[in-house]
């Protein structure tokens, strides 16, 4: 008795191969590969090069925002045994961003004088809208004079105060 071979059994690769369609991959993968390669090299280039970012990047122009980190708490005046007190969030905006590093460098001297500025304000004063304008621009004034007196230039273009409570 002979036994039966089932007959060899074809691969899907094998079967695919021996179609036209075959054909037109082979034409059609080297370009396709080509054009992944070329969308892929300004990627790879920009990756070594750090990503655009850290000390060898470009310092960024435009306007530029720098936060006096940590909120400003301070006592204001009152009148009467109770004591009040203010916590301010301070922003600086500059017109060049690049200037933002003359704003670390200064940070010392500015928060002084805010502080100074904060504490000097009265009940009235904290509590009114206009009041709280009336100190934002004081202290945008006084930060205008110190940067302009150590820089020898205007720095700032506005100083915001992001957050303002009062108790």
């Amino acid at each position: 008795m002979t036994a039966k071979r089932a007959p060899p059994r074809m691969s899907a690769i094998a079967l695919f191969i021996d179609r036209p369609e075959a054909d037109l991959m082979r034409k059609t993968l080297p370009l396709l590969l080509l054009m992944l390669a070329t969308c892929l090299a300004p990627l790879t280039t920009l990756a070594q090069e750090g990503g655009g970012e850290g000390e060898g990047a470009a310092q960024p122009a435009g306007i530029g925002y720098y936060t006096l980190d940590p909120e400003f708490i301070t006592n204001f005046i009152t009148t009467g045994p109770t004591l009040g007190y203010v916590r301010v969030k301070v922003d600086i905006m500059v017109d060049n961003a690049a200037d933002i590093e003359l704003l670390k460098k200064h940070d010392p001297l500015l928060r002084d004088a805010i502080n100074t500025l904060l504490g000097s304000q009265t009940l009235d004063d904290v509590k009114s809208q206009e009041g709280r304008e009336k100190t934002r621009l004081a202290c945008k004034a006084k930060v205008e004079e110190l940067l302009t007196k150590e820089e020898g230039r205007k720095v700032i273009r506005d100083l915001l105060f992001t957050n303002f409570l009062y108790q």
